[in-house]
């Protein structure tokens, strides 16, 4: 059975993963090991090294400190993994230079999904 710590750090490699639009083939590349090691890293299936945990930090371009990060708080397995498009989407979004522009697309966002934000919801 997984420790809950080796399942945290790896699912926080996993969505910082996929938010940098990685796979699990490019990142075990950095490491020198199988896409397979990578995937079991990711299910808390295999406890990362701390070497392991520096070398994929500094592929990741964060502090090996990330990995722990939340970790006191209540485990919550009903958080879901960022899939792929809305990594991508996430990605593309943060490299819009316009202000005004990403203001729009969030609105744009919030009335399609329905969504109204607290600062707007004035119980009208």
């Amino acid at each position: 059975m997984s420790h809950p710590v080796d399942i945290h750090v790896g699912k926080k490699l996993k969505n910082l993963r996929v938010l940098r639009g990685l796979t699990q083939t490019d990142v075990a590349k950095g490491l020198n090991i199988s896409f397979q090691q990578v995937q079991k890293y990711e299910l808390g299936r295999n406890r990362i090294s701390a070497s392991k945990l520096f070398e994929i930090a500094n592929i990741l371009n964060v502090p090996p400190a990330y990995f722990f990060e939340g970790l006191d708080q209540t485990a919550d397995d009903s958080t879901p993994v960022i899939d792929e498009e809305t990594a991508r989407i996430a990605a593309v979004f943060s490299k819009i230079q316009d202000d005004r522009l990403k203001a729009q697309i969030r609105s744009f966002i919030d009335a399609v999904a329905g969504y109204v934000p607290a600062e707007n919801n004035n119980g009208a």
